[in-house]
């Protein structure tokens, strides 16, 4: 009879294209991830991979088994989170991903008053960009996760508990620093230094300054502290959203804050998750945490 570990051994398989990759994922021995993908094979009557020394292929019927194997392992799970969720509390464990343009500055926030709050909670904390997070959630990797919108989550919910606007860092001796306010008019591009591409954080600066993608801003960073430390030497400006200010600028009277004075909020930060997540109320409870958190 078919197994939900069988299914497990099989969707890792599919997802990492290496016997070996898959056995390490699943805590097994190659030898014994292997038998248990022959012994499914057999029981179906059907090959759902074509492997060789070299290569691992999902055929074509085993495409759709497993399609069909990802929904059942998703429905199981929905049966245990409905079994540990309840009305009153975060009393079970929860899976979360970020995206690390919000991670360092979100997390010191809340985390501190969550586990004092709810004492009993288990919490895995997973950082990763935004589509990555996406899958994550859909596949049932994650229960949820932490995003900036506007960004498409496809078919999942979203659940906004925060939004902000973006501020301009410079140089003190820029010669715009000090204003209060700032025009996306007035930045000069060429001087303009950004995230690269795949954060979310680079294309809604891009949208709520009206600047096209092809436009030559100065230089792409992978962190907003690297961009930082490039504006403190005089590299360029950047611009960063209003809650990692704090722990970006701190008091550096060697850097100049000035809002970017543009229609907004810039961005909006949201909770996502499946429609048929079974821990929905947990998900509120959460939402709701976080936005009376952050206001305080």
């Amino acid at each position: 009879m078919l197994t939900l570990k069988q299914i497990d051994y099989a969707l890792s398989v599919a997802k990492n294209l290496h016997f070996k990759k898959a056995a390490d994922e699943c805590f097994i021995s190659p030898s014994t991830l292997s038998n248990a993908i022959t012994e499914l094979e057999t029981q179906l009557g059907v090959k759902i991979f074509e492997r060789n020394n070299k290569k691992v292929i999902v055929t074509s019927l085993g495409k759709e088994i497993l399609a069909k194997g990802k929904k059942i392992k998703l429905e199981v799970q929905n049966i245990h989170e409905l079994a540990q969720h309840n009305i009153t509390g975060l009393c079970s464990s929860l899976s979360i991903g970020i995206i690390p343009t919000i991670s360092p500055y979100f997390l010191p926030l809340v985390l501190p008053k969550l586990q004092k709050k709810f004492s009993d909670l288990r919490l895995k904390i997973e950082e990763g960009q935004s589509q990555i997070l996406i899958n994550r959630v859909k596949e049932g990797d994650l229960d949820m996760a932490i995003l900036a919108l506007p960004y498409d989550v496809q078919d999942l919910l979203s659940f906004k508990f925060w939004e902000e606007d973006f501020f301009w860092v410079s140089h003190s001796q820029n010669k715009n620093a000090g204003k209060p306010e700032i025009k996306a008019s007035e930045l000069e591009h060429s001087e303009l230094m950004l995230l690269e591409d795949g954060h979310c954080l680079k294309d809604h600066i891009l949208d709520a300054c009206n600047i096209s993608d092809s436009s030559q801003y100065s230089f792409k960073a992978s962190s907003l502290n690297t961009l930082i430390q490039l504006v403190k030497g005089k590299m360029g400006t950047t611009l960063v959203p209003k809650m990692a200010l704090k722990e970006l600028i701190g008091s550096r009277k060697d850097l100049s804050i000035s809002h970017l004075d543009e229609p907004g909020p810039h961005r909006e930060i949201a909770l996502i998750a499946r429609p048929n997540y079974a821990g929905m109320e947990s998900t509120k409870m959460l939402v709701e945490f976080f936005r009376k958190t952050l206001k305080n």
